[in-house]
């Protein structure tokens, strides 16, 4: 379920409850359980942004739709937060990978074709005849 909401808001729990027809005390429970994080503002009120929703809708989608509890939930979305970090190294490493091997490129000595390892001439080896036959 995706509920209709303005780009870049901050959205209080009454809002939030009724764009996504749910019990606030739902909201305040998932809070509890750390399945959601929203800010406060100075006077203690909860304050859901975009990112907020996003990540209600993917909780939502678990219970509604695959009936998920909140136990499974928390498991989920951890899993979830380690393979985006896990996500991050490995675009990190590659580009680490490609810069050296681009810095080593640049550093070959002159001469070199630009090869990672250099060619030689494959050598001519002369065929056989085939009319000869061997005995």
């Amino acid at each position: 379920m995706t509920a209709r909401r303005k780009s870049k808001g901050a959205y209080m729990i009454s809002a939030v409850a009724e764009m996504y027809e749910i019990h606030p005390q739902t909201l305040r429970l998932y809070e509890r359980e750390g399945l959601l994080k929203p800010s406060r503002t100075e006077g203690n009120t909860r304050l859901y942004t975009d990112e907020d929703l996003e990540r209600l809708e993917f909780i939502l989608n678990m219970a509604r739709d695959l009936g998920v509890n909140i136990a499974g939930m928390a498991i989920i979305l951890q899993m979830r937060e380690r393979m985006e970090e896990m996500n991050r190294q490995m675009q990190s490493f590659v580009e680490y990978v490609r810069s050296e091997m681009l810095t080593r490129f640049q550093q070959a000595a002159p001469g070199t074709t630009g090869a990672i390892v250099p060619l030689r001439k494959p050598a001519v080896v002369p065929k056989p005849n085939g009319n000869k036959r061997e005995t």
